[in-house]
Formats: C-alpha cells, sequence, structure tokens
C-alpha cells in the first residue's frame, strides 16, 4: 500500500525539515501597517477583519458585519464598482476617504477564490509626478544590450527610484540555486555580489507565489502581526487563501532567516520570462522602510519591463546560435554535392562544430564508425557512453555536467569527459553526436555554508535558519561548467540538421549507388521525414510512407513528378516550380498548402534538390515535406500579438487629454516599444514551438504594466482616482 504523506505544516508550525510544504498562503494575519477586510459582496457587509482595522480606520469602532457605507467615506462606491468585473487578475487600486479623516487612503482590492471581496488599505503616500524618471528609465532598460549591463542597470534604477540600502538582481540557474548576478549598495556594506544561494532558501511554495503576486513587500522584520478575527470565513469556514494579499504575514522561518543576515526591511520584485520565474530583484533594507503603493507600482513596472527586456536578449543569443547551425548545414549539404558525403563539413573545421556549444571535443556515432574533433575519450569508452546515453535520449537530447556522478563507471573520463550532451541524428540506436567539455575545478563562493546542518533555535525542538551568511568557498571537482538552455537549444538544432542531410544524403544514394538501392530504401522509408526521390526523368523512385500519408497519395499512386502538383492547393504554382527544378536544376525552398476542401489546408515547407554529377548531367531530385503547423500556430500567436499591442494601447486622440493622460501615454509607448522589440526577436527565431507562449507572456507584461502604469497619478490633487478595467 503507498505510504501516506504528512499534511502540510499550517503556517507559522513549520521548520527546515518541512519549510518545503508550509502553507504560507494561509497566513491568517497581516503586517500592521495596513488594515485588512472581507467583505461579502451582494450586500457589502464586513465578515471579516484584521485585529488591527478598528483602530485603524474608524478609531475602534466594531467592524464584523457592519455594511461598508456605514464607514462613511466613498470606499462602499469604490467596492460597488468593482463588483462589475470578472476574473482574477492583479488588485486594482482605488484612492480614497474613510470617515471624517482628511488623510487618503489606498485600497487595493481583489476577489477571493471563494467569492468574498478583499480590500487591503493603506495610508496614501503624497501624489508625485515620476513620469520624466520613469521614461529616462524605461529608456535605459530598453537600450541594454547585453544581459549584464541590463541588470547592473536595473539594479542601479531600483535603488535611485526605491531608496533601499541594497538592491541585487537575483538570477536562477536550472536547479533552482540563486545567484546574485548584478548589485548596488551602500558603500559600508559587504559585497553580495556572485554570492550563490541554494534551491532550499526559497521554497516551492513561495516561488509560486511570487509568479503570480509581483511585488512583495516587508516593512519591519520585528512586526507583530495583526490576525484576522475571526480567523476562518463565517461563510465557508475556510482559511482565507491570501496568495493575493500585499498585507499577508510572512512565514517565521523566512523572518528569522533575515534577521540572522541583520536585515530590517525587504522589497522583493520578481522577473518573469515567458512562464518561468527568471529571477528577484532583491531590495534590503537596515531599518523598517515603507514605501506607498505608488512607488511599489512603479517598481512592479520596471520589473515587468525588465522582464520583457531578458526575453528579448536571451532570444537574440538562442538567433545567433541559429546562424551558426544554419551556415553548418549549409556547408554539409554542399560537402555531398562537392566530395559525395556530408561529414567533412562537421570535421574538416571543428569549430563550426564545437563552438555553438563552447565544446572541447565532439563525436559522431554513424554507421558503425565514429568520428572525432578535439579532446576526446578513446573509441570503447565512446561506444560505451553511446550504449548508456541512447535510452536517455527521449526528449532527443541528453545532458550532464557531471558524468561521473551520474555513472561512476565513467569516473575515470572525469578530465576528458566531465560534461556530456548527445543529440540524436536519426532513428537508429546507435547514431548520435556527441560534445564533451573537460572538467573544470572551480571554486564557487555561497553565501554562507549551504551545507552546514540546521541549528538549534531558542526552542531546543524546532530548527533554525542558518545564523552565518559570510562568504563560504566551495571547491567544485568533477564537474564541467553546466550547459545552458542556448547550449541544448544549439545541440538540438544541431542534431535535427545532420538529422535532415543524413535523410537527403541517403536519398541521394538511392540515386547514386544502384547496388545499395535496398538498403537505403529501408533508412528512408524508416525515416519519420516526408522524403520523394525522383529520376531525372522525374519517374519516382521513391516516395516513404511519411510522403505518402502527408499529402494523402496512396501507395503507388505517385508515378512521376508530375503527379504532385495535384496534391496541391495551387498545382499551378507547384508545377511552375518543379519544371524550374528539372529544367534549371535551380532549388526550390519554400512553403506550400496541401489540398484540402474543408480549410485553407496543411502548409508545408518544401526543400527540393538537383542530385547532379558535374555541370551538365542530372541523376535526380530529391524533396523533402515538413509539415509547418507550428509555424502556422506561431504566425497567428505573432497577428494575436500585433493586433493587441497596435489595437488594444492607442494613443488619446482627443485634444481635450489632461497633460496626465499625455504624460501616461508616452510612458505607454515605451512599454509598447519595449515588447515590440522583444517580439521582434522571439519571432526571428527559428524555434517556433515556445514562440506562442512567449508572444502571450509579452502581451499579458504589456496589459499587466499598462494597467500598473494607470494607477499611478501624475497630476498633483485630493481626488480620488479609482482604477481602470483591465486593459
Amino acid at each position: 500500500m503507498p505510504v501516506a504523506q504528512p499534511a502540510p505544516p499550517p503556517f507559522g508550525g513549520a521548520n527546515l525539515s518541512n519549510c518545503e510544504r508550509e502553507q504560507i498562503h494561509l497566513a491568517g494575519s497581516i503586517q500592521p501597517h495596513g488594515a485588512l477586510l472581507v467583505v461579502r459582496e451582494v450586500d457589502q457587509v464586513i465578515l471579516q477583519a484584521s485585529a488591527n482595522a478598528p483602530e485603524f480606520l474608524v478609531a475602534g469602532k466594531k467592524l464584523q458585519g457592519t455594511k461598508l457605507r456605514a464607514l462613511g467615506g466613498n470606499l462602499w462606491e469604490c467596492a460597488r464598482r468593482l463588483a462589475h468585473e470578472n476574473g482574477e487578475r492583479i488588485p486594482c487600486v482605488v484612492r480614497c476617504h474613510l470617515g471624517d479623516r482628511d488623510n487618503p487612503l489606498n485600497a487595493l482590492m481583489h476577489r477571493a477564490s471563494t467569492g468574498e471581496l478583499i480590500i487591503e488599505l493603506e495610508r496614501a503616500g503624497p501624489q508625485l509626478d515620476f513620469s520624466a524618471e520613469l521614461e529616462l528609465a524605461l529608456q535605459s532598460i530598453i537600450g541594454s544590450t547585453t544581459l549584464s549591463s541590463l541588470c547592473d542597470t536595473s539594479a542601479r534604477l531600483i535603488k535611485e527610484i526605491a531608496g533601499y540600502d541594497r538592491v541585487m538582481v537575483y538570477r536562477f540557474d536550472g536547479d533552482g540555486h540563486g545567484e546574485v548576478f548584478a548589485e548596488t549598495r551602500k558603500p559600508e556594506l559587504e559585497a553580495f555580489l556572485g554570492n550563490r544561494y541554494p534551491a532550499s532558501d526559497i521554497p516551492q511554495i513561495a516561488r509560486r507565489l511570487y509568479e503570480r503576486n509581483r511585488v512583495r513587500l516587508l516593512a519591519d522584520v520585528n512586526y507583530t502581526p495583526a490576525p484576522l478575527e475571526p480567523r476562518l470565513s463565517p461563510v465557508s469556514g475556510q482559511e482565507l487563501d491570501m496568495s493575493m494579499c500585499f498585507l499577508r504575514s510572512a512565514s517565521p522561518i523566512h523572518i528569522q532567516y533575515l534577521k540572522n543576515m541583520g536585515v530590517g526591511a525587504t522589497l522583493v520584485v520578481s522577473l518573469m520570462v515567458g512562464d518561468r520565474l527568471w529571477g528577484l530583484i532583491s531590495c534590503h533594507h537596515y531599518s523598517p522602510r515603507y514605501p506607498h503603493f505608488e512607488m511599489r507600482a512603479i517598481c512592479e513596472l520596471l520589473g515587468e519591463v525588465i522582464g520583457t527586456r531578458i526575453s528579448a536578449l536571451e532570444s537574440f543569443v538562442h538567433g545567433q546560435g541559429e546562424l551558426s547551425v544554419r551556415r553548418l548545414e549549409r556547408k554539409m549539404v554542399e560537402s555531398i554535392s562537392r566530395d559525395g558525403d556530408w561529414r567533412s563539413a562537421l570535421f574538416d573545421n571543428s569549430r563550426s562544430l564545437l563552438l555553438p556549444l563552447g565544446a572541447t571535443g565532439a563525436a559522431l556515432l554513424f554507421e558503425d564508425q565514429i568520428q572525432t574533433t578535439g579532446d576526446v575519450p578513446g573509441t570503447a569508452d565512446i561506444r560505451a557512453l553511446g550504449r548508456w546515453i541512447f535510452p536517455k535520449l527521449q526528449s532527443g537530447v541528453f545532458a550532464t555536467a557531471n558524468l561521473g556522478a551520474d555513472e561512476p563507471a565513467f569516473a575515470p573520463l572525469t578530465e576528458v569527459a566531465s560534461g556530456v550532451v548527445a543529440a540524436r541524428v536519426s532513428s537508429h540506436d546507435d547514431e548520435m553526436l556527441m560534445w564533451f567539455r573537460k572538467e573544470r575545478v572551480r571554486t564557487v563562493t555561497w553565501g554562507g555554508n549551504p551545507f552546514k546542518p540546521p541549528s538549534l533555535g531558542d526552542d531546543p525542538s524546532e530548527l533554525s535558519p542558518r545564523r552565518s551568511f559570510a562568504q563560504w568557498h566551495q571547491v567544485v571537482e568533477g564537474t564541467s561548467d553546466p550547459w545552458t538552455a542556448a547550449d541544448l537549444t544549439s545541440a538540438r538544432m544541431i542534431g535535427a540538421s545532420v538529422t535532415d542531410v543524413i535523410v537527403q544524403f541517403r536519398a541521394v544514394r538511392i540515386v547514386i549507388a544502384k547496388d545499395q538501392l535496398e538498403q537505403v530504401r529501408r533508412q528512408v522509408r524508416a525515416s519519420e521525414l516526408q522524403v520523394l526521390v525522383a529520376d531525372a526523368d522525374g519517374r519516382i523512385l521513391e516516395s516513404n510512407p511519411a510522403f505518402e500519408e502527408l499529402v494523402g497519395a496512396k501507395t503507388g499512386a505517385l508515378r512521376t513528378l508530375d503527379d504532385l502538383p495535384n496534391y496541391f492547393a495551387d498545382p499551378v504554382d507547384v508545377a511552375i516550380r518543379l519544371d524550374v527544378l528539372r529544367s534549371d536544376r535551380r532549388p526550390w525552398r519554400g512553403e506550400a498548402h496541401l489540398q484540402d476542401k474543408k480549410s485553407d489546408g496543411k502548409l508545408l515547407h518544401v526543400r527540393a534538390d538537383a542530385v547532379t554529377a558535374g555541370p551538365d548531367r542530372t541523376l535526380g531530385f530529391v524533396l523533402l515535406l515538413t509539415d509547418l503547423a507550428d509555424r502556422k500556430v506561431a504566425d497567428a500567436a505573432r497577428r494575436r500579438f500585433q493586433d493587441s499591442i497596435l489595437m488594444s494601447h492607442r494613443p488619446h486622440s482627443s485634444s481635450m487629454a489632461s497633460s496626465a493622460d499625455l504624460k501616461a501615454q508616452k510612458l505607454i509607448s515605451n512599454v509598447i516599444e519595449n515588447a515590440q522589440l522583444a517580439a521582434l526577436e522571439i519571432t526571428d527565431s527559428a524555434d517556433t514551438t515556445n514562440m506562442p507562449t512567449l508572444l502571450e507572456s509579452i502581451r499579458t507584461s504589456v496589459a499587466r504594466a499598462v494597467e500598473v502604469l494607470e494607477y499611478i497619478s501624475f497630476d498633483i490633487d485630493d481626488t480620488a482616482n479609482v482604477a481602470k478595467p483591465e486593459a
């Protein structure tokens, strides 16, 4: 029988042995610099309130069972407006008054998962015009051309705007560990730049909350929490889900962690790239610090723009790798025509194969032969590696930066092959490309010893976070530099290109090697690529099942190239291109739609080449078809993105627009410009698989940034600024 898992520890009931599962979203209390109300929307009756709410809002008046309208002011009217909006979104913000108090409040409102309205109130800050500073900040972010310069700029901008003692850009690696990638600080503070922190410092449940709630404030680590009264909902009997509450209490373990560092207050801004938490902008202050909502909104806006710029820069790096791969592919195709083989293009100039992955050696296992370049293990070891790796190539690529730890039998290879990446190049078990990296003995600087056992706190029954954050240096042996996402993308693309060329090469051998026809024909038929081979007169020598299934042709139905145009939506265009291929031997690289009466037809990429033996002799023709369904989805995503960006955020055309509107619109234009630059880099990528997700993420980020921007008033007056509907 399966072993029952222990229940997740409640908020405040966890220690270091189980804090990964602590229910931090069910805090049941808030930080006391604001007040929280839970309201039944249908009649605006207050169901729950933080213990400090009566004193904070209405000088001791009992709140449970009271209607918002009875509190005086205009909060009740603002809450009524929210009732007309649907769906989950970032909390909307209104500037309001309660009772007869002159000082305004900011009310952040959102709908709980159980339907109640959650209202968080804080004292409003002064209405200041940050439009000029924001415009300069946005221009600096957009103008950053490298990831390091972007992060350095971001840390500086946030420190200048938010005023914290230390601002760090914290980047996560593939294992979830964090590194201080950029930092700006007061001169007297110890530098944390380059320090690494273990993944366990930020539990997964906290990371998920950072993805949803993009700005997290802890105003004073020594605060006394204000509990909700009653703790459980009078309606549902459940704990209040406080995932989106900016006042939510922090985990006691996290509080102790910060106290051990000597930190007095924090502000954390999430950096989202696509649908993943790329990193955090972490602000530390060494005394209590409370930035008003307006300041936090500016930081959130900048966080969205920075995340979009990171997407663009990473896509650019991937794009550069794609260019290298395409050049290599072209050389392989040329080698087939020149030398009758493609492998010379890989190994005559080792840089073209090694440089895209930063590898120190490479090996090709193909047709029971091994070819190598650079520093590699021995032949027997490479064959053994191939047998061990192949079952792990389910996704097409395998990677390790610590081969000896993954398989101790290969530990003797550490010096030359601590890191290995492998990519499939065909459907055969023993055909693959491998890249190697040597061992790099290096020192990793951690912010405190991550391997030191947890210490006992004041209560001997509880474990405490580590108390020392002094730099701890770890000598790492037996590993190579880690393979990045860009490295793996390059490996996958080179493997796919070699696969294409191998299929093309084997198809060519059907024409030029009659004695090997049946062997090569079986290999072509087994390929998942769609292949058609014709002789010099256009008679079909081979069309594999994948080809016939794609175009919908029955076996044997295709007899000559003249039969092929009938299967396409535009047979005249296809016939013309085939005629040019046959008469002029001009390659065909393009797109074509298959015939389909029910739709526009399936979009295909066509690659057609003449097989020649000298300038005046044509041996035959090879056609490869590739289904471009992913590209079609990507194109649709691109159009939706452009329509959304251009149509949803048009500038105000009214001549009566206020100066505040014009300032806001100017900033919105900067946000949109940043998004469009990112979209250009992403849509230029040859990898269409993640393009729709990235474009939708950027579109959502723009909408969110614009919404946050519209909450920021640039008019200095006392009127209530009610949040506008979501873009």
